[in-house]
This record gives structure tokens, sequence and C-alpha cells, in this order.
């Protein structure tokens, strides 16, 4: 008899553990893909700083350059999301036009532009941070 309430104990444990493993699952999603569409939002410290570089000519014709090199076949011609390799990735690619891209502070694209979030790569290392302000200027122009 004991070992009959030993066996039950155990498989009602068993399923109890099953249970709050795929209540959890249910409530909190898995997967990059579930990340990466999410709201990506650049932390607090982030958005007071400045651009030190001026958006003149010069600077956004540098940092279209880069775009064209670095960002283009993502983010697309017109930053719409519409590049050729957007479609094969993981995550929405963000339209740089748009009002909710073009509302962030200056602060808050640099981070995003040197952080990175999968799919798209940091750059904090693959470019100067005169480069990414650069680039940050030649996005300002994209917008609607």
């Amino acid at each position: 008899m004991k070992t009959n309430q030993k066996s039950a104990r155990q498989l009602f444990l068993s399923f109890a553990i099953c249970g709050l493993v795929f209540s959890l699952a249910w409530k909190f999603p898995m997967g990059e893909n579930n990340l990466q569409n999410s709201e990506w939002k650049a932390p607090a410290a982030s958005k007071d700083k400045k651009n030190p570089i001026a958006s003149d000519e010069a600077s956004i014709a540098a940092g279209k350059k880069i775009y064209e090199k670095e960002c283009l076949n993502c983010h697309g011609k017109k930053g719409k999301g519409d590049g050729k390799d957007a479609a094969n990735q993981d995550a929405t690619v963000a339209d740089l036009s748009s009002a909710k891209v073009q509302a962030q502070t200056d602060g808050e694209i640099f981070w995003k532009i040197s952080e990175g979030r999968k799919p798209m790569p940091a750059n904090k290392k693959t470019l100067s941070e005169d480069q990414r302000w650069q680039v940050l200027n030649y996005v300002r122009t994209l917008k609607k």
C-alpha cells in the first residue's frame, strides 16, 4: 500500500511540475523572434547624449556612404526596412523614416547603432564614434 501511495505522489508531483513549466512557457514565450519584435528601448542614460558632429553637408554625405555600405541591405535605400535582405531576417527591420524612430533622441538612436540587437550588428567595434554620429545625421534625412 505504501508503494502505491509513493507512486501516486510521484505521479502527481510530475504532473504538477509539467503543468507549472507549461504555464510559465505560455506566459513568457521563449524565442528570438518574440524578443526581436518587441519594442526596443535604449537605456534612459542614452537619452540626453548630444551629437557632437554638426549635421552639415559633409557629415551627412559621410553618413550616407557608411549607411550604403553597412545598413542599406536591410533598411533599404530610403530607410523603410525594405532592403534586399530584410525579408530574410528573423525580426521586422525598422523603418528609419517613421515618426516612431525619428521621435527618438540622437542619443537613443546612437546607442542603438552602437549596440545593435540581433539581427542588427553592434557597430561600436566596426565604426568609429564619429562615423556612428555621421550615420545618425544621415538617418535624420530619411524622415517622411
